[in-house]
């Protein structure tokens, strides 16, 4: 009986066993199925063709229509890749007037006859009508600008340019009389373009040569002068009254606006007054092809590595690589069940490929990528990669209004009155820096590598912010032509120094004035200018006064010991005050910047150098003799360990000029005027004559004593000879009578 029993159970579960197959249970499903079908037949075909006959009478031939854009799209899709689809606002447009020209379409079957549009192209349409015709070609024009905007734009732009050359024919222009011979020879000759050269839009193109025929021509007659609405600068060679006349168009244009921002009687500028820069759109497929390249190159030097980011800015594309492993292996030999013996590898252990292994090949990744030069940052900071810079081979110009716009410096212009706006980074984020904060700035870059550029950048974000009487600019330019267009500014301490001997007495009495700013917040019981100012407006205030140098290395020639030392004393005790120095050069040599400078200089930019010497004299390692130039610098500010790449802002001359023509109507008759420089030298030579302080005893002697002279102030008074004769030409100009023996006798 218990062998029975095994039996049946035994039975019973390879029953179980062969139901549970795959094969078995799927055949039964399909069986199930199918009866299913074959009993639901009728009421299944009578639910397909209801809703087929529904669908038809809403769409129409419109499906059509619906099938073909989704094949395109999916196609689209598959070639593209998702990611780059989604990150694409030009493809995106597109697809956009595909759908807009599709509703065209549907509109115009939905018009005919609603059999063929369905009630949705009667609905596109509103009404078979005037106005549906109008929804029709709206769908066509809109669908066709969203697939081509820069044809239409164009195509708009040569319109309106052929409207405005029809209306500015003079109206007798076809009855005027025709030329004499003799005017017809003393006509200008004809300037035409060479016979292959291309035209776009009805305009020619810039060619390199243009043929000039000698043939007299019939002269055509002189169309009606249209005055043009000055809204750009004018150069400095015209009049006075022109400029006049052009100031007063710019303050008509952004001066009169209601919305400006006014700040104890004065306006500040908008930010309508400076332009936006043209953007150039990178193709995503080329950089994801440079990072194919960069790791197929590590791998080809045995170097395992992985491009995880990329970032895109206006110059230069960082990749982002995340190193790989260096791994040990072991042959293991084993027998398999054949008895061959088969080898294999196995792991012993595995270490993170060094970053000195990647910025060595940083030659060798410029020659895989043709590039001039790659800059490698390794690592970034906070980041776990090790960054390459290569440059774009189309590069995008940066301006202010870009950096300005953006919320990091919106952010750090609420806290700080300093701000400025430096540029954007290697990635695209836009920086911006706070003078206040620096607290003084060395700017360094050979010749043409955009330094004077920087320093415009920087005034005129000191402008955009800052009344008259919150920032005061003393600017020194020894090449007299960059800062000039800065000299009618109301912001101006004193005119624009040209001249290399009174910068040094201006470096003097700026050390002066820290002195007094000392004096007047120890009387006020405040230690720095904030607290200062904290209760006080418009007069009363204490402005922040910021130095301006275009050049050190001029002044280094002219005076070297007296301006390392002013330049020093003031970087080192004039931050409390609201003094802050801006200091650019293009010679980064240790004569001119020495280490006395450099210490008191914690923050610097360099641009392009031409060694890595210079490199090192300006940020203490190499790198900048790799920049591109053209504003490519690299900023590295006190709170960073390394210094960060940056395209510079831009600031084109019509900007600055808007800029002044905006200040300059704004002087204010009750306002002094800016210090002149000679009353600064006065002052200055003043302050040192009265500055000795055996002055007094050695007008007493001068009194007891019918003659003196410069041995018996050496004798007396127990000082040098130099020091006596200073004394002695003071006496002479004070009136007092001295006596020129140098034979050593006391006169009596």
């Amino acid at each position: 009986m218990a062998k029975k029993g095994r039996n049946q159970r035994g039975s019973g579960g390879n029953f179980f066993r062969f139901m549970a197959r795959k094969p078995v249970w799927i055949t039964l499903l399909i069986i199930i199925i199918g009866l299913v079908v074959w009993l639901q037949w009728g009421n299944i075909t009578n639910g397909l063709n209801s809703a087929a006959a529904n669908i038809w009478g809403s769409l129409g031939w419109g499906i059509i229509l619906i099938i073909l854009f989704l094949f395109v799209l999916t196609i689209i899709i598959l070639i593209k890749r998702v990611p780059a689809f989604l990150r694409g606002l030009k493809i995106t447009g597109q697809i956009l007037g595909a759908v807009g020209i599709i509703f065209g379409i549907w509109g115009v079957l939905g018009f005919i006859s609603e059999d063929l549009g369905g009630r949705f192209g009667v609905f596109l349409i509103g009404a078979p009508n005037f106005w549906g015709v109008l929804r029709i070609i709206g769908y066509f024009v809109v669908g066709v600008f969203l697939l081509m905007p820069v044809n239409s734009c164009r195509a708009i732009a040569a319109f309106f340019r052929w409207v405005s050359r029809r209306l500015q024919r003079h109206p007798s222009m076809e009855t005027a009389a025709a030329p004499t011979y003799s005017e017809s020879l003393k006509a200008t000759p004809k300037v035409m373009p060479p016979e292959n050269a291309k035209t776009g839009g009805g305009l020619f193109r810039p060619v390199k040569k243009l043929f000039v025929s000698s043939e007299p021509i019939t002269p055509v007659p002189e169309r009606q002068e249209v005055k043009p609405t000055p809204v750009k600068p004018v150069p400095q060679a015209q009049s006075p009254q022109d400029l006049k006349q052009v100031a007063q168009d710019v303050w008509k244009k952004y001066g009169e606006s209601s919305s400006l921002v006014t700040v104890d009687g004065w306006k500040l500028p908008p930010i309508e007054i400076l332009d936006h820069a043209v953007e150039v759109e990178l193709s995503p497929a080329d950089n994801e092809q440079r990072a194919k390249l960069i790791e197929q190159a590590l791998e080809s030097y045995g170097v395992e590595g992985k491009v995880v980011q990329i970032n895109p800015g206006p110059t230069v594309t960082q990749f982002g690589i995340e190193p790989g492993w260096d791994r040990k292996t072991r042959e293991v030999r084993e027998k398999d069940r054949d008895g061959n013996y088969k080898v294999r590898q196995e792991e012993i252990s595995r270490t993170r490929v060094k970053v000195d292994r990647i910025t060595s090949l940083a030659n060798d990744l410029a020659l895989t990528l043709s590039a001039p030069s790659l800059r490698i940052e390794a690592p970034v900071p906070g980041k776990g990669i090790v960054g390459i810079e290569v440059p774009n081979v189309i590069s995008s110009v940066v301006s202010l209004r870009d950096v300005v716009e953006t919320s990091s410096f919106q952010k750090l212009k609420a806290k700080s009155k300093l701000t400025l706006g430096l540029g954007k980074g290697a990635g695209g984020e836009a920086m911006a820096g706070d003078l206040a904060k620096m607290p003084h700035l060395l700017i360094a870059g050979a010749t043409g590598s955009g330094k004077t550029v920087c320093l415009n950048t920087i005034i005129c974000s000191l402008l955009l912010h800052n009344t008259p009487d919150e920032v005061q600019f003393m600017m020194v330019d020894p090449k007299r032509v960059e800062l000039t267009p800065f000299n009618s500014i109301p912001h101006l301490a004193a005119p624009v120094i040209v001249d290399a001997e009174k910068a040094i007495i201006a470096l003097r009495w700026l050390s002066q004035e820290m002195d007094r700013r000392y004096k007047v917040m120890a009387s006020d019981n405040t230690r720095n200018i904030e607290g200062y100012n904290k209760n006080k407006t418009g007069t009363e205030r204490m402005p922040f006064l910021v130095l301006i140098i275009d050049e050190l290395a001029d002044l280094m020639m002219t005076s070297g010991n007296e301006v390392e030392h002013n330049l020093c004393r003031l970087a080192q005790l004039a931050r409390a005050t609201g003094i802050h120095l801006v200091v650019a050069t293009q010679r980064p040599s240790v004569d001119v910047i020495t280490g006395l400078i450099k210490a008191n200089f914690p923050t610097r930019i360099s641009f392009a150098v031409t060694s890595q010497v210079d490199s090192r004299t300006i940020l203490d390692s190499v790198g900048a003799e790799k920049l591109l130039g053209k504003g490519d610098m690299l900023y590295a500010p006190t709170d960073a360990d390394k210094p960060k790449r940056l395209q510079g802002c831009y600031m084109s001359d019509p900007e600055v000029e808007r800029l002044v023509y905006f200040w300059n109507c704004q002087q204010q008759k009750e306002r002094k005027p800016p210090l002149n420089i000679e009353e600064i030298t006065l002052a200055v030579k003043k302050e040192d004559e009265s500055a000795d302080p055996l002055m007094e005893e050695a007008r007493k002697l001068a009194k007891e004593h019918s003659h003196i002279s410069t041995s018996f102030l050496q004798r007396r008074l127990r000082i040098g000879y130099p020091r006596a004769a200073r004394i002695m030409d003071q006496l002479e100009e004070e009136g007092v009578d001295t006596l020129r023996d140098e034979e050593g006798e006391e006169p009596h």
